[in-house]
């Protein structure tokens, strides 16, 4: 098993008292398998990269939401100008009688890690979080009850704000690039046409082009390539699926050329890749 690095929580909390504190990465850089002292909220603003959350990668861009517990294993690799908030609190240092177990791990019950979160969201948890991360820099009892306050605030605005990836007609119309991002995350298994996409929401095509670009530093065409092969790279873990079948679920109309793509973006092949997951599997930890 490779080793994991544990973060602990005095290196990033001021104080023993103190239960949230803000880790901007501005940008974030490849960051190594690690745990956690604590859970955390991770908000992407900007760039791209690939988040490897507890063995299952994600393509990450502008308005990917995770929540993190203490447990989880994660790390961040082939990051292109990768903007990103690690909201950071302890469980145990929370005092406030809030409904914790509906917002956030470990209190609540539900598994569901990732979610997106809409333009709208984004907007209204920036200026929250740049107040808590003023106030968890601080030690006395009125900021230690702030920050909680804060976190309360935010947690409350994620979940509202957020939506499963095949959940895009929850989303307003109007918010071009959140029905863009749902669309290709719910559509892997077949071909995605942008101009039909434009029509339908009356939307100019070029315009989304830019702005695809700008929010995520990819062309929209490479990140659902990029789409495609994370969820590859999750169904050749699987032993029941052949290697065309997972190619046809992944949007590759000719497996050869499956492999070709796969081969050129993880330096190995399907096949190889599988089998390294076998072997880890029949070593045991």
């Amino acid at each position: 098993m490779r080793d994991t690095l544990l973060l602990e929580s005095r290196d990033y909390l001021p104080s023993e008292q103190m239960p949230v504190a803000v880790a901007e990465r501005y940008p974030q850089e490849g960051f190594a398998t690690h745990t956690h002292q604590f859970c955390e909220i991770v908000i992407v603003w900007r760039g791209n990269g690939l988040h490897v959350l507890n063995d299952r990668p994600y393509r990450i861009t502008c308005g990917d939401l995770f929540y993190v517990r203490a447990s989880d294993c994660h790390s961040y690799e082939s990051v292109h100008d990768l903007v990103l908030d690690n909201i950071i609190y302890c469980p145990e240092r929370l005092r406030l009688g809030a409904q914790w177990e509906s917002l956030l791990p470990p209190f609540a019950a539900s598994d569901e890690r990732y979610w997106r979160l809409s333009t709208q969201g984004m907007a209204q948890a920036r200026p929250i979080i740049a107040k808590l991360s003023q106030e968890s820099r601080k030690t006395d009892s009125l900021s230690l009850q702030l920050t909680e306050v804060l976190l309360l605030q935010l947690a409350i605005v994620l979940k509202r704000h957020r939506y499963a990836v095949d959940k895009a007609h929850m989303l307003p119309d109007g918010e071009q690039l959140d029905l863009l991002m749902a669309a290709l995350q719910s559509g892997i298994d077949g071909p995605f046409e942008l101009a039909v996409f434009c029509q339908q929401h009356h939307l100019t095509e070029r315009a989304l082009k830019l702005l695809f670009r700008q929010q995520t530093g990819m062309t929209i065409n490479h990140y659902l390539r990029q789409l495609r092969l994370c969820q590859a790279k999750r169904l050749l873990r699987r032993r029941e699926f052949r290697i065309s079948d997972i190619a046809a679920r992944c949007g590759f109309e000719d497996s050869n050329y499956f492999s070709v793509v796969f081969a050129r973006e993880a330096g190995m092949t399907p096949r190889e890749y599988r089998q390294r997951f076998v072997a880890a599997e029949e070593i045991g930890p």
